[in-house]
């Protein structure tokens, strides 16, 4: 399901009332541990967690970088943390956290996926989004770009 709302207000408005209510409450758990200089808008047909192209303007495809999103899907909600995909050591740490709370693990790339928001590890949500502040982030954006430079 891919939102065509340019607010987050007139996104979460879109949603039937239970999953409205999981959204919210994951979202206000992203926004109480945002690292400062993040921004939250609409990017992409959901909702964006992103260093703003004022601070990082040197993407690849001419978009902010995005930490975290918060979307709905078709058969489930789903928090992409890109942040922590960004370095293998975290997202391991990440898994192994996650498994640990017993709730069921179901990921993709860069994504977790939930049914409902007990389904949310939302202590380990709210520790990962707080990990990376943005210079830290964008210095993992940079590495690679550095690392080819000097090879």
């Amino acid at each position: 399901m891919h939102s065509k709302a340019k607010t987050v207000a007139a996104y979460l408005d879109e949603l039937p009332a239970d999953r409205r209510a999981a959204m919210e409450a994951v979202r206000k758990v992203i926004l109480e541990h945002l690292p400062e200089g993040y921004e939250e808008a609409m990017n992409w047909g959901m909702i964006t967690y992103q260093v703003p192209l004022e601070t990082y303007s040197k993407t690849y495809n001419g978009q902010p970088l995005m930490l975290a999103a918060l979307a709905s899907q078709k058969n489930h909600m789903v928090v992409y943390l890109t942040g922590i995909y960004a370095d293998e050591s975290a997202r391991q740490a990440f898994e192994t956290a996650y498994r640990a709370t017993g709730k069921r693990y179901d990921v993709g790339k860069s994504c977790v996926r939930f049914r409902k928001l007990d389904d949310l590890p939302l202590d380990l949500l709210a520790e990962s989004i707080a990990a990376l502040s943005v210079e830290q982030f964008i210095a993992l954006v940079e590495a690679p770009k550095l690392a080819r430079k000097r090879g």
